[in-house]
Order: C-alpha cells, then sequence, then structure tokens
C-alpha cells in the first residue's frame, strides 16, 4: 500500500484508500498527515504531563487543535506546510521537555512512546518515517477501531474549538480533553473498556464545543433570522466564500464594502445570510452553488475568486486554480494564500479584492430562493405553535436529516425520504446535508417550513436544545419519548463528533448512511448497535415506514394511543 486512510466516508470500498484518496489526497500528503496525527499525540503527551505538573499551557493546547484541524478530510493538500507542521510539533514538545525537567527533575522517557521522543532535522527523515507510520500500527482490531474513532472525535472537537476560539470563545476543559484524548491513544495499557469510555466522554465534550462556538457565533452576529437567501446573481464582480469561518466572511465584506464587488456563500456557509449582524452588508447578495462537492462545475461558471476559509476543499482544476485563495488550515500547492490576523488585525483580503475587480459577474447558475435561519431561538420562538400542532395532529412529529453531503449516488436516498415523507412531517436539518432537499418545494404546515435548516454541522446542537425543550414542555422523562426520529448522513470527521454529541445526550435508534463508517470493527459497530440501536440505512420505502412507526411511538408516549395518527 502506498498509504491507508478510512477517515471519510468515501473511503475505496468502504474499506480504505490505498493509492490516492477519494478526497484527492496523494500519498506523500496523507502518509505526512500520519506522521503530523502521530507527532501531535506525541506533543500531547508531553504536554498533559506538563499541566498536570503545573496547569494548561494555552497556547500549546490552541496549537494542537489547530493542527488536528488540519488533518481533517479536504483541508490541507500541502505536503510542505505539513513537514513544516511537524517539525513545529517536535519543537514545541521538546521545549515542553524542558519545561516540564526545569520543574519536575530530569525525565526518563525509556519507557515513553516513539511520538513522544522521535526528533529529526532531516526532510529525508521525515518523508521515510512518514511511510512506515499510521493507522495500521495498530494491531488489535478493536482497540484500533476505537483509537480511530475517539481520533476522528477529537479533531471534530479541535476544529469548533478553533472556530469558537477566533471568535474569543474558549473552555480550558475542552482543550485539555483533547491533548488528553490524544496522548491515551498512545498508552497501551487502555483497553477496549477504556476507550470505550473516552469516545463516550468525547460525545459530551462535543456538546460543550458546540455550545462554545454556538455562543461566539450568536453572542457576535445575534441569532440568526428566518431569511430567504437569493440564489441568483448580480451583474457585479464576486468573491464566494466556502467554508465555516464566520469571522473570516466578516472581515472581508468590512473590506469589500463600496468597492463594487459583492460576496457569495458556497456550501456550508450559507446558513451566514441568517445572522443579524451579516445581513447588514448590502453587497452580501446570496448563496451560489450546492454542496462541496460539487464545487468543480461551479468554482469553474463563478468567474470570480473563491476563498476556502475551512475544510472542503477539492483539489481544483488547472482552469481556474489561479483564482482560488485559501486561508486559515486550509492549504493547497500553488495556491495563494491569506496570512493569519497578526497583533488582533483582521486578515489582509486586498489581494482577492483587486482581482474580483479585474473578472466577469458570475454565470448565473439557477434564479429564486432557499430558506434558512430555523436554529434553535427561531424554532423555540414558535414552541406553542409546534405544540398546538403536534397536539391537534397537524404536524405528526419530526426527522432529523442532518450532516453531511457527498459523492455517492446512494445519497439521492436522502433527496427521495424528503419526499416520500407525508405533509404533516417536518424536516429538521443542519450541515450540507440540506442541499440533497433544500430546493424542493416541501410547503409549509400552518405557515412553518417543512424544512427547518438549523445552520452549518456545529448548528445540530440547537437540534439538541430544540429536542430538550419540547421533551421539557412535554413533561417527558425520555428524549426518545418525543415524536422524533433520526435518520443522519456523514461524510467526514466533525460528523463524527455530532453522532457521539447526540449518542451523550441518550439520543437511540439513529439510521446512519449512506454507509456505516469503515473505521468501525466488527465489534464495536456492535457495540453501539447494543447500547444506542444505531443501524444502517436501508431502502426509502422500508425506512419510510420505520422512521414514522417511530414517530408514532413517540405520538403514544406523549398523548396515549389513542391519538396516534396513522393507525
Amino acid at each position: 500500500m502506498d498509504m491507508f486512510c478510512y477517515q471519510c466516508q468515501e473511503a475505496k470500498g468502504n474499506e480504505g484508500c490505498t493509492t490516492v484518496g477519494a478526497c484527492g489526497k496523494k500519498p506523500n500528503v496523507a502518509n505526512r498527515q500520519d506522521l503530523l496525527i502521530r507527532q501531535l499525540k506525541g506533543l500531547a503527551f508531553v504536554a498533559e504531563r506538563v499541566r498536570k505538573a503545573d496547569s494548561l499551557d494555552e497556547d500549546t493546547a490552541v496549537f494542537i487543535a489547530e493542527n488536528l484541524f488540519t488533518t481533517l478530510s479536504n483541508v490541507n493538500f500541502d505536503p510542505d506546510d505539513i513537514e513544516t507542521r511537524i517539525e513545529a510539533a517536535v519543537e514545541r514538545r521538546e521545549t515542553l521537555r524542558t519545561t516540564l525537567e526545569s520543574t519536575s527533575g530530569p525525565v526518563d522517557d525509556s519507557d515513553w512512546p516513539e511520538a513522544a521522543t522521535w526528533t529529526t532535522t532531516e526532510a529525508d527523515s521525515i518523508q521515510q518515517t512518514a511511510t512506515n507510520v499510521g493507522v495500521l500500527e495498530t494491531e488489535d482490531e478493536d482497540v484500533r477501531s476505537l483509537r480511530e474513532l475517539l481520533t476522528y472525535a477529537l479533531k471534530g472537537i479541535a476544529a469548533y474549538a478553533d472556530h469558537a476560539y477566533a471568535l474569543g470563545e474558549k473552555r480550558d476543559e475542552v482543550f485539555a480533553f483533547v491533548q488528553r484524548g490524544l496522548a491515551a491513544t498512545l498508552d497501551d495499557e487502555m483497553d477496549v473498556d477504556d476507550l470505550t469510555a473516552l469516545v463516550h466522554e468525547a460525545g459530551e465534550v462535543g456538546v460543550e464545543v458546540m455550545e462554545l462556538l454556538d455562543r461566539g457565533n450568536t453572542s457576535t452576529y445575534g441569532h440568526p433570522e428566518p431569511t430567504a437567501v437569493d440564489v441568483g446573481v448580480r451583474n457585479r464582480p464576486g468573491i464566494l466564500v466556502s467554508g465555516h469561518d464566520l469571522r473570516d466572511l466578516e472581515e472581508l465584506l468590512e473590506q469589500t464594502d463600496g468597492e463594487g464587488v459583492d460576496v457569495y456563500t458556497h456550501g456550508e456557509m450559507l446558513p451566514a445570510h441568517s445572522y443579524p449582524e451579516l445581513k447588514e452588508y448590502d453587497h452580501f447578495v446570496g448563496n451560489y452553488g450546492n454542496a462541496w462537492w460539487e464545487q468543480h462545475k461551479e468554482f469553474e461558471a463563478f468567474n470570480g475568486p473563491v476563498l476556502l476559509t475551512t475544510n472542503c476543499l477539492v483539489p481544483p482544476k488547472d482552469s481556474y486554480l489561479e483564482r482560488v485563495y485559501t486561508t486559515g488550515v486550509v492549504r493547497y500547492p500553488d495556491v495563494d494564500h491569506v496570512s493569519d490576523r497578526e497583533n488582533g488585525a483582521p486578515k489582509d483580503f486586498s489581494p482577492l479584492i483587486e482581482h474580483a475587480t479585474k473578472l466577469e459577474s458570475p454565470e448565473e447558475l439557477e434564479s429564486g430562493t432557499i430558506s434558512g435561519g430555523f436554529a434553535r431561538n427561531t424554532v423555540l420562538d414558535h414552541a406553542d405553535a409546534i405544540i398546538d400542532g403536534i397536539e391537534n395532529g397537524d404536524i405528526r412529529g419530526f426527522v432529523v436529516m442532518a450532516g453531511c453531503d457527498g459523492r455517492h449516488s446512494e445519497r439521492k436516498y436522502y433527496t427521495e425520504m424528503a419526499k416520500q415523507l407525508p405533509d404533516d412531517v417536518i424536516i429538521l436539518t443542519a450541515g450540507c446535508a440540506k442541499y440533497r432537499y433544500n430546493k424542493l418545494d416541501l410547503g409549509d404546515i400552518g405557515g412553518i417550513p417543512r424544512v427547518l435548516d438549523a445552520g452549518q454541522c456545529n448548528d445540530s446542537y440547537s437540534l439538541l436544545r430544540v429536542a430538550q425543550a419540547l421533551q421539557d414542555a412535554l413533561d417527558l422523562k425520555d428524549v426518545n419519548d418525543l415524536p422524533i426520529a433520526y435518520d443522519i448522513a456523514w461524510y467526514e470527521q466533525k460528523a463524527v463528533t455530532v453522532l457521539l454529541a447526540l449518542l451523550s445526550q441518550d439520543v437511540e435508534g439513529i439510521r446512519l448512511g449512506p454507509t456505516l463508517p469503515a473505521f468501525l470493527s466488527e465489534n464495536v459497530a456492535e457495540l453501539l448497535v447494543e447500547e444506542f440501536d444505531i443501524k444502517p440505512i436501508g431502502s426509502v420505502e422500508d425506512d419510510t415506514e420505520a422512521l414514522l412507526s417511530e414517530i408514532d411511538r413517540g405520538r403514544e408516549a406523549v398523548f396515549g394511543e389513542q391519538t396516534a395518527v396513522g393507525d
């Protein structure tokens, strides 16, 4: 094998990519990412000892989170940048070791894992070592599965923590867990039970970090409002922003104000249009295109510069490569990169803006509007109407169809499911999975749209809070007694964090698709099935019947058997 990676849903054959990643990663990138992850684990190992002897080193904690973020799917494709990060991790680890020795005396590292002692300054050594490390170093299949499940959950937590930190929100306990979890994956004394406990804890921390990011977003930009977002174009030059980072978008909007350049969103940036503070910009005009995987044809047609702020980059085509810009953790060879903020000053987007003024306006792909802005505040403002609708039978119940979109043709399942669900069922969504059905005309129930879009993948936190508020309002002891069923799509590691967050809140009976993760061993998959009743998606017809049955059981739990719908 030239490489081995099975962290995303599109892993080849649902087993693993061995020659080139489904995401476009080449072996020289994949192997270096494996080595970077290992060195972040080694850094976390030493940082944990410093933390126990003294306190959390915030600078190191942020460094670990940011660099772990860069190893998510579709983020960093630049082997030279990854090598720089490996060297920085080793250098920081050695500095921490010196700190540890200054407070605790000489350190005996004879029983330390290699990740905590390996060092090199030779590029050839990095390349050679990188080809010999990675997932398959752990021989026990179940331990390997749990270590990877934990690592991927930590990647999602790190990504959300990094976003929150950019908005001034942090929680030491979240950063400390990322360190502790990474260090634990090096500990051969930790068995299946120990690792399972850490995976459970990762779900709890996932809720905390999504709450943290929610607070950062809403305290900075206001609570999302119901918004009709234009999907057409104007006859002016434009800049297209993809990814997830709202602060990057805000700074770009400020710098393009009055410059004769419009700003559009793509993919997971669509929910930005619902934040009051961002809606104030007249040149923030609409959303262009669909989910991340369609960007080849959409970036081609846009004609203007494209800014990638986080994950979701597909290796660009030569025809528009010179119009692509990256920032933050995103890197691609021969693509211009917007540098990080220095001393609190905004990023400098002037090269994009100047570039945009020299290019044509976007080609129109479609027209009309799509709705968004149904995060927890908006939905709970309508809680009385929703509860009345449930009680009188106008609203039979809800299906949560949140998560990720992707290229596999099996994902048409979610479009067909949205069409198949009866008119009295509301779809709750967040993440780019919504592009499978958010442009369908599914109508409303008493003025409440049948697709309630809470926002980005991290806004699954809003869906949790809505469910818990309904549970309280209906005086239910168990969240699973609500008339809510779960039919979730996944693609990358933030979705793993969201899934574990749902499980940590005792949500059961989740359907997961289009495939179960390749990194789940048979025994670990059975554990999740037995404990949480997780199941793979099936046919649209069978799953529709099962989802409605689950909703009706919830209605029976709330109102009694005689009020169930459809019996």
